[in-house]
């Protein structure tokens, strides 16, 4: 099964649908993940700010920071390999790497 990773900048929660300024994107990257976990999909996500130890154990991830910033998160991983990195995946692109039907 595939396995997909959401390394999010830091949040103030574990979604970032918070606050008075609720950013849309944030909205709709957390439906996209919620329905791919009620299709079966394998995604995690990992919040900055809550955990900060994820990101520091994960080369791939720790060498990304070191090279980019926080600030170009989101990364996504999928399978271990970076897929995308600086924005959320539309839903068309977590189905395709879950390889579920949108």
């Amino acid at each position: 099964m595939t396995k997909i990773q959401v390394y999010d900048p830091a949040l103030c929660c574990s979604t970032g649908i918070c606050g008075v300024d609720v950013d849309q994107e944030k909205v709709t990257f957390a439906a996209d993940v919620d329905w791919l976990k009620s299709q079966g999909g394998d995604i995690e996500r990992f919040n900055l700010a809550q955990q900060p130890m994820a990101f520091v154990d994960n080369p791939i991830v720790k060498g990304f920071l070191g090279r980019s910033g926080a600030e170009a998160l989101p990364l996504i991983l999928v399978d271990s390999d970076v897929a995308l990195a600086g924005r959320y995946p539309r839903r068309a692109e977590l189905a395709k790497w879950a390889k579920a039907t949108a």
